[in-house]
């Protein structure tokens, strides 16, 4: 099982690919990666016959090894809504996490891009001076951030390999934010309402939805650093221990470690395990000397809990102290009947929800388009998440796509039921062309070469011109492959638009199914196979070498890869 990580099949429901974001090709036009062509026994596909107008290098990269039984999808239509290129454009696709742009296209839409989540705190019972006898609330509001990504200039900060796949992708970094910044907004606002003591308790109102079972992750009301404790491992001198820092710090969760330092070149390998309830933490494995720092997460089992007692601590910090112990569960008998009980003693606002999509977009955040499909069921007056895909297929319709052509059971793209074609894409993506939201709703895509999950493809004009010319949301789903012990990857897709030059931009969509790689470094190459070939078609598109109305249905189909992905229980990756 050449080339898979130590304890890879057991670790298989939490390996994740952030396909392009890892790789290190510098020119998407250069040839098609031997990676994902090496170790496999399958012969090579036969090229598509005849001239079907994608050009001999497309078509190279199509019918390598990897692709040998593979079916793809293609379509690529111009400014004026004419297919330039076509194959299989009405069948089902895999579409991982390209599903996105349906779940944040239908939660913009619904809530509307100017939409801020106002969080409040209430103060509920008797005011004496500066005295409350009674509880203060915090009532969630499903804001995703909660201030905890808010730069100084109210935009929501990433970096391109999100500190959400620390545990499956090499090279996640953390944003500079504080993660409690909201909570202790907060607090700061509580103490100048005139506060300084509650006889009371502190509560949670999560009571905004309940989450659904096809959602995972999943969504909660509270959210504090994305319900994760982040763990930085940095190396020290060989034989020493390895210096640890984690954040949020809050009670009463604890972390030890004992990774060890190593030779340089030596195994970095460091595992995170957690006990029952999550509050207590071990890092355990190695960590060379000359190893970057390494990033793990590890989830907050109670996010009620956990915000409840963020919320105490920080009160306390600014002078206001809490009658009620500061760990423990949350109090939610405590509840009063209405959300609006009480005097408001402080509020966080967020910055808009076109941040939100830009986030989840950029990053592939899992969690951020699951919790659309809640926040359009709350929208709609409902607190179960199911009755978020009404508004969702309303939208659908709405925008000009027919609702028999998307499948989705979730926002992120990882259920099995999940299927879209490429005509839906590229009605999708038509639509936002029409719109007065077009150029902010295609910025808030992966750029090639540029950010978010297309960062580490065709990372330089002078070797790739589509650097910086593709806007695309990439997707895959793969998972380990018992029989012949290699990664099965069932989808990998791409989608979003190109870069013709004077002002033109045509949608396209690059789709493939049933490919295989020998390891994590394979599926990444096929990846970046996707976005050499999108780079090949911005360049066809602003020579105007692509021609209208070519339709092809090669033996072999055409798609894309590249994004993040996640093994499910059964060896199932999703991304």
């Amino acid at each position: 099982m050449r080339g898979f990580p130590h304890g890879w099949r057991a670790r298989a429901a939490t390996v994740a690919v952030a396909a392009v974001v890892a790789t290190t090709v510098t020119a998407a036009v250069a040839p098609a990666s031997a990676t994902a062509g090496r170790a496999v026994a399958a012969p090579p596909r036969p090229a598509p016959e005849g001239d079907d107008g994608l050009g001999a290098r497309i078509r190279r990269i199509m019918t390598q090894r990897q692709y040998a039984h593979a079916r793809w999808g293609l379509l690529e239509v111009d400014e004026k809504g004419r297919t330039v290129h076509s194959v299989h454009r009405g069948e089902f696709f895999i579409p991982g996490s390209a599903a996105k742009l349906f779940s944040v296209s239908g939660t913009w839409r619904t809530l509307g891009g100017g939409h801020r989540f106002t969080t409040p705190v209430r103060a509920v019972g008797v005011r004496d001076g500066s005295v409350l006898d009674g509880d203060l609330v915090l009532v969630a509001q499903g804001d995703l951030s909660l201030g905890g990504r808010t730069g100084p200039h109210g935009t929501l900060e990433y970096t391109d390999l999100d500190h959400t796949y620390a545990n499956d992708v090499p090279g996640a970094t953390l944003t500079p934010q504080d993660p409690l910044a909201g909570i202790d907004e907060l607090a700061r606002q509580v103490r100048r309402s005139g506060i300084t003591e509650v006889h009371g308790d502190v509560v949670v109102d999560s009571r905004l939805f309940r989450s659904s079972p096809s959602l995972d992750p999943a969504p909660t009301p509270l959210i504090v650093n994305d319900n994760l404790v982040d763990l930085l491992t940095t190396p020290a001198s060989a034989g020493r221990p390895a210096r640890l820092s984690w954040r949020p710090h809050v009670a009463p969760y604890r972390v030890e470690s004992s990774v060890r330092t190593v030779a340089a070149g030596g195994a970095t390998d460091v595992s995170v395990s957690a006990s029952p309830d999550g509050t207590r933490i071990r890092l355990s494995g190695t960590i060379a000397a000359d190893a970057r720092p390494v990033m793990r997460v590890s989830p907050v089992r109670d996010p009620d809990a956990f915000g409840r007692t963020a919320l105490i601590e920080a009160l306390d910090r600014e002078g206001v102290s809490v009658s009620a112990p500061v760990t423990g569960p949350n109090p939610a008998g405590l509840l009063p009947d209405s959300t609006t009980d009480g005097e408001r003693v402080a509020a966080y606002v967020s910055p808009p929800y076109t941040e939100y999509a830009k986030l989840i977009l950029k990053v592939s955040h899992n969690l951020g388009a699951n919790l659309g499909v809640c926040l359009m069921a709350v929208h709609e007056g409902s607190h179960d998440c199911e009755d978020g895909f009404r508004p969702l297929g309303a939208f659908i319709r709405r925008a000009g796509v027919d609702p028999g052509q998307v499948e989705l059971a979730d926002g992120r793209g990882g259920d099995p039921v999940d299927r879209v074609t490429p005509v839906a894409f590229s009605r999708l993506l038509r639509f936002w062309e029409s719109t007065p939201e077009a150029a902010r709703f295609r910025r808030a895509l992966p750029i090639l070469g540029v950010d978010g999950s297309l960062a580490g493809s065709c990372t330089r004009r002078a070797t790739c011109p589509a650097h910086g010319r593709v806007f695309a949301k990439p997707g895959t789903v793969a998972g380990f492959d018992a029989v012949n012990r290699r990664l099965a990857v069932g989808g990998q897709t791409l989608a979003g638009y190109l870069d013709a030059g004077h002002g033109r931009r045509h949608t396209f969509f690059i789709g493939v199914n049933g490919a295989f790689a020998p390891d994590i470094e394979g599926v990444l190459a096929i990846g970046d196979d996707l976005n050499r070939i999108a780079a090949l078609l911005q360049q066809q598109a602003s020579t105007g070498r692509g021609k209208a109305a070519t339709r092809t249905s090669p033996r072999g189909h055409a798609g894309h890869p590249s994004a993040k992905r996640r093994v499910g229980p059964q060896g199932r990756g999703e991304a």
